[in-house]
């Protein structure tokens, strides 16, 4: 079981930043790939960015390619989501999700373990 936990939300004007990280509560966190979803009201949740165990492979929608930056520190047990460049739209809840296959993904359905999500707000 891999409990995680999400910080760094809040609320901030478009064209401001901020940086989530996600605590993972087990020390074989470093052989997860994982993974950044978001869910708007009245919306599917959607993909947002993943990373590989080692961080050498990452992934990000179209929507936040260039603006935002998934990073690992598997020494301290987190990873982070750096978001530069925010817009109204990215507005939504963020979750951070780990895997227990050998791979990134952008499919939700193949996260095992999900922490509660941190609320992003961005103001026009």
């Amino acid at each position: 079981q891999v409990q995680l936990e999400e910080s760094g939300g809040g609320l901030v004007q478009a064209g401001g930043s901020l940086r989530l990280s996600c605590a993972a509560s087990r020390r074989t966190f470093s052989a997860f790939p994982m993974g950044w979803f978001r869910q708007a009201p009245g919306k599917e949740r959607e993909f947002v960015a993943a990373i590989s165990w080692s961080g050498g492979t990452t992934y990000y929608a179209d929507s936040v390619k260039g603006r935002f930056t998934v990073s690992r520190d598997n020494a301290k047990n987190t990873v982070s989501l750096q978001m530069n460049s925010l817009k109204p739209e990215d507005t939504a809840v963020y979750y951070c999700a780990a895997r227990k296959g050998t791979g990134a993904t952008t499919m939700s359905a193949q996260y095992d373990y999900w922490g509660q999500g941190t609320q992003v707000t961005v103001s026009s």
